[in-house]
């Protein structure tokens, strides 16, 4: 059984606390200064980057070195491209309408309210999410078939993330498809490849822990969160509302899992 180092990963959460602070921090001066608060979305992949080099870094001649760096690669892989997708997405567009329409409710100061309940809320979930990451760095003892198998579990969720974005894009590009209901490709199989592909990534990252029991129990919360987040939270339940009034909508929702991809049900 492998060991874990509770002292050294206990100091790990003050430094990983400080580098998602950090992030959020800097993304908000940048907000305040374009008047756009939409760009705290592309800071949420470059935010957990961050807290996994910082842990790389402070976890120095602590745990097994080729878990360490699978785990930073992993996580900055998944990260950068989510924030460099959302960024391309959002190029040239003003504010995301979920943020005016909270930020139009904001008591005194919208910039005040906005780093109180956007900034400071995104980068203490951040943290938490981060736990695995967090842990591997400290978990003794080569990578066992649980790890590899987190790898792939990984692999399946950059997949349905990377292919379902990709698209979406070409779909939303072509002016034919202006109005119409996404439903092609992977978008036949779930209404949410993203979110799925969201869900693998965290449960792989996850299984990379679980060397190590300790590491493992105090891991569990971050997949657990982040599911409830992607399908009861800010992610499949919202959307969906959002979605529901849209012609063919209903009907997409019939034969199309709403999670989970199975083939479509036949009409």
């Amino acid at each position: 059984m492998n060991g874990f180092a509770w002292e050294a990963f206990a100091a790990n959460l003050a430094w990983a606390a400080g580098a998602a602070l950090a992030v959020m921090l800097v993304t908000f001066a940048v907000a305040v200064r374009t008047g756009l608060h939409r760009i705290v979305d592309v800071a949420w992949g470059i935010g957990f980057t961050a807290v996994a080099v910082v842990s790389l870094a402070v976890s120095a001649g602590e745990g097994d070195l080729v878990r360490r760096l699978l785990m930073t690669a992993l996580t900055a892989v998944w990260g950068l491209r989510l924030a460099v997708h959302i960024a391309r997405r959002g190029r040239g567009h003003g504010e995301d309408p979920r943020y005016e329409a909270m930020l139009a409710k904001a008591p005194g100061n919208r910039n005040v309210y906005a780093l109180r309940m956007v900034y400071l809320l995104q980068g203490g979930l951040v943290w938490l999410v981060s736990l695995p990451v967090q842990a591997a760095q400290y978990v003794s003892g080569p990578p066992s078939a649980l790890t590899w198998a987190g790898v792939a579990v990984w692999v399946l969720g950059v997949g349905f993330e990377a292919v379902g974005d990709a698209q979406l894009a070409r779909f939303k590009a072509d002016p034919a498809n202006k109005g119409r209901i996404m439903d092609q490709g992977l978008w036949s199989w779930t209404r949410h490849p993203n979110y799925f592909g969201d869900f693998c990534v965290w449960w792989g990252l996850f299984l990379l822990t679980c060397d190590a029991p300790e590491a493992a129990a105090v891991s569990l919360v971050s997949p657990v969160v982040m599911s409830l987040l992607l399908t009861q939270g800010s992610g499949k339940r919202l959307l969906e509302r959002h979605m529901a009034d849209r012609p063919g909508y209903a009907a997409y929702v019939a034969r199309t899992s709403g999670f989970f991809p199975r083939p479509p049900r036949p009409q």
